[in-house]
């Protein structure tokens, strides 16, 4: 996603969670206990393109960054997580196959590595 999308959609949430009225015709939901935001288009007015939108997921890693403590010590794990399995990812922790805190997830794109 743009850099613009994202400061759009982080804006919106801002706005919302100080409870100020911001005029905007977007509007922040409710469903299955997350506030979200809808987007219809992109940051220059075009609708989204399904099939670039599947490339541009397949192409994305993301770093997870887990804390544990292990005999008194904290120590961070960062794991690659391809996002076709985030959400198994994610799902380990409910099975209690992995523990520990996730402290951030941060999106990568590894073939842009030099």
């Amino acid at each position: 996603m743009s850099d613009e999308i994202n400061k759009k959609v982080i804006n919106i949430f801002s706005q919302h969670n100080k409870k100020s009225s911001s005029g905007s015709s977007e509007k922040v939901k409710y469903y299955a206990g997350f506030n979200y935001v809808k987007l219809n288009k992109d940051h220059n007015g075009k609708k989204f393109n399904k099939e670039h939108l599947i490339k541009y997921s397949k192409g994305c890693h993301y770093i997870v960054r887990v804390m544990r403590e292990l005999d008194g010590e904290v120590i961070l794990y960062n794991y690659d997580v391809p996002n076709d399995d985030l959400f198994k990812f994610l799902k380990s922790f409910e099975d209690n196959t992995l523990d520990g805190r996730i402290i951030e997830i941060d999106k990568y794109f590894p073939n842009d590595l030099a």
